[in-house]
């Protein structure tokens, strides 16, 4: 079931994702507009535009949120192994993600103030840090 969902939004993501697409839909709505007049904008005509557009967004949101998840799990993946193959990266990082707000901002200002030590980030006065130009 995961993987036959897991095809099928991919398919309509990349579908959805077209410009002849959008190109289509707006398409749609123009045609629904032009007939405004012989239906006389009744609550009816009204309402086809308003339940369809309605739908559709509604199972765009869980489609959309499916490829999302798994295109951000898969770049952590990525994240994770470039981590654990460079020889001096720090095996902490694996798995960040998963952890609490506060262990992230800690491992940040961790990273940050380490950076600025060795000389890669140099403060700017701001409570924020810059990358120090190499070269």
């Amino acid at each position: 079931m995961d993987r036959v969902f897991s095809h099928l939004a991919n398919a309509v993501a990349r579908a959805t994702g077209r410009p002849a697409t959008f190109l289509l839909c707006c398409l749609l709505v123009i045609v629904w507009a032009l007939t405004g007049p012989a239906f006389r904008f009744s609550d009816t005509w009204q309402l086809v535009i308003n339940t369809g557009t309605t739908i559709v967004t509604f199972l765009m949101v869980f489609l959309i949120q499916n490829t999302q998840n798994r295109e951000g799990a898969a770049l952590q993946a990525k994240l994770d192994e470039l981590i654990r193959a460079v020889e001096n990266a720090q095996n902490r990082y694996i798995g960040l993600e998963k952890r609490d707000e506060e262990d992230i901002e800690q491992l940040k200002v961790e990273c940050e103030t380490e950076a600025m030590a060795e000389g890669d980030l140099e403060p700017t006065g701001h409570g924020t840090t810059t990358r120090a130009l190499v070269g």
